[in-house]
């Protein structure tokens, strides 16, 4: 079969003949792949720098999950036993999502990992509820445009975010944010600007797409003055902008501060359970009905060479189609 084969950790993947994969038990099923996007988790695991290829070998194919066809040809979304930017891929035969009719493979491909990388944040770690104030820290990429759009659709009542993309955070408005602060603006700047907001609207959940030095910022003006404070849920998904921070223990002993992370690994099996039961189902019919905006750019597994380091614009989801 044709796939986007990485021979060493580090290296781009290349268009190449692989053996197809072989269905290990009973659990297993071979899955005709249609659609994958790349997403930064798939880019991580090729360079070998994400935490979850610690025990990936050299020479496999990338690619965590896809849109294909059952052999009953049943249009599903599923995650991949093995790689999925191939022709084919191995599969959980209980764990996939059936697709609606009204949503491309390529729209559908895009949205797992986004879904996924925002939702259970929202649902599991923040515990979002109708009226909360939402800062998403980083959200002119795709994941976090779809952070706004599902924010919202859980009933978040203002959702303020941040971002150095000028123009990707003024289309940001139009998906439901209601400030906007660039970072590119010095720090007092930044500080000033998000300490009214937060002074005016206290801020209820942070969803961190980029860490780093902006979390830094973030944390100084939560801190509290040693008056009583509201509970803020800060979770980290990302680490875009730096994988470590320094923290003061005065924040944490200043604030009802809830801090965590959403990621592989940190989902129990209840919850990986409904994000395939009720999370993706809903979110690929709202999609289906035109009702969550969906930004991704295509090109062919021939490809995959020039589409994996192409410079995609205005937060696309870049996905290759089989």
């Amino acid at each position: 079969m044709k796939a986007a084969v990485i021979y060493t950790k580090g290296e781009m993947p290349k268009y190449a003949e692989f053996a197809e994969p072989i269905v290990q038990n009973e659990n297993q099923i071979l899955i005709s792949v249609k659609a994958v996007g790349i997403t930064n988790l798939d880019k991580g695991k090729a360079s070998g720098k994400h935490y979850s290829s610690k025990n990936i070998e050299n020479g496999f194919v990338i690619g965590s999950d896809c849109v294909g066809l059952l052999e009953n040809g049943t249009r599903v979304y599923a995650r991949g036993i093995s790689g999925t930017i191939a022709e084919k891929a191995i599969i959980d035969k209980n764990i996939f999502v059936p697709l609606p009719d009204g949503i491309s493979d390529a729209v559908a491909a895009s949205l797992p990992n986004a879904v996924a990388g925002s939702a259970m944040a929202l649902r599991f770690r923040a515990n979002v509820k109708a009226g909360d104030t939402v800062l998403i820290n980083g959200a002119t990429g795709f994941t976090g445009q779809m952070a706004i759009q599902i924010a919202k659709h859980y009933g978040a009542k203002k959702i303020i975010v941040t971002g150095r993309n000028e123009k990707m955070l003024q289309n940001l408005k139009e998906l439901g944010a209601d400030k906007i602060i660039s970072l590119k603006q010095n720090d007092d700047a930044f500080i000033s600007q998000l300490t009214e907001i937060h002074e005016n609207s206290p801020i209820d959940i942070v969803l961190d797409y980029l860490w780093g030095h902006p979390a830094e910022l973030i944390l100084s003006v939560l801190k509290g003055n040693g008056s009583f404070t509201n509970k803020i849920r800060y979770v980290t998904i990302g680490g875009m902008a730096g994988d470590s921070i320094q923290l003061s223990s005065g924040i944490l002993r200043s604030v009802d501060l809830q801090l965590s992370g959403s990621g592989l690994g940190s989902w129990s099996k209840d919850e990986v359970k409904l994000l395939f039961s009720e999370i993706l189902p809903e979110m690929f019919l709202l999609t289906a009905q035109n009702k969550l905006k969906v930004n991704i750019e295509t090109g062919n597994l021939a490809d995959i060479e020039g589409m994996w380091n192409a410079e995609v614009t205005d937060g696309k989801r870049l996905v290759v189609i089989i």
